[in-house]
């Protein structure tokens, strides 16, 4: 399980934008926690993937409370989660090459010798075009930088993925060909997911249950009244 237990995080003290929030994620599942822009979701998300330590409460991964965070989280918890962020422009390094930046989270574990067979499995898996990947982020689109950042999240082959607003920026079409690729690599791995979102139509489609902001803020610990897909 991937387990947020009462968390209440920000980026200022005495002032958190998340209040007690309890969200568990089973392995397999598709869960879509669906709130307006500015609502702490993000930072949530942001808990959820060890990027950032909440002031209170507890990430539990696979049964092990998580007690670092970032780059001093032990490489096991750390590599379990792979996280697809809103603004791909932001994440990624303008320097690198597409193929680079896919290849970045091998060469930091120490696994380098794995990128000439992973970089183009996973380009192709995303729908990269071979020659896409010697270019720099400046030289292509929003949505082929976003196959990209995809690609990236999934090189460590992790249990758990994060996407928070992955689809918010691109078109129905590019949106259509990412969320085809991670429901892909979910079916190979039974990797459980996060998506992250406003779009009540995507993640209604795109999860096997939706959770309301409001319904896990206005009731810490309760257990948050789920919208079922097709339901």
């Amino acid at each position: 399980m991937l387990e947020l237990r009462s968390v209440t995080a920000g980026y200022v003290r005495k002032a958190p934008v998340v209040h007690g929030v309890s969200l568990a994620v089973a392995p397999g599942e598709a869960v879509g926690l669906l709130g307006p822009s500015g609502c702490g979701k993000s930072t949530l998300a942001r808990v959820a993937a060890l990027l950032h330590r909440p002031d209170a409460g507890t990430l539990v991964l696979d049964g092990e409370p998580v007690r670092r965070w970032r780059h001093r989280a032990p490489r096991a918890q750390r590599t379990a989660v792979g996280v697809v962020f809103q603004q791909p422009r932001l994440s990624a390094d303008p320097r690198l090459r597409l193929a680079d930046l896919i290849a970045e989270p091998l060469r930091a574990t120490g696994r380098r010798e794995e990128a000439p067979r992973r970089v183009p499995e996973l380009a192709a898996a995303v729908g990269l075009t071979r020659d896409l990947l010697g270019r720099r982020p400046h030289e292509v689109s929003d949505g082929q930088l976003q196959r990209a950042c995809l690609a990236r999240a999934l090189v460590l082959r992790p249990r758990w993925l994060i996407c928070d607003e992955m689809t918010a920026m691109l078109d129905a079409s590019t949106t259509a060909a990412l969320v085809a690729a991670v429901e892909d690599y979910r079916a190979a791995t039974g990797a459980g997911l996060l998506a992250v979102g406003h779009d009540h139509t995507l993640l209604h489609r795109w999860c096997d249950r939706t959770v309301h902001w409001d319904d896990l803020s206005d009731a810490v610990g309760a257990t948050p009244s789920p919208v079922r897909k097709g339901s």
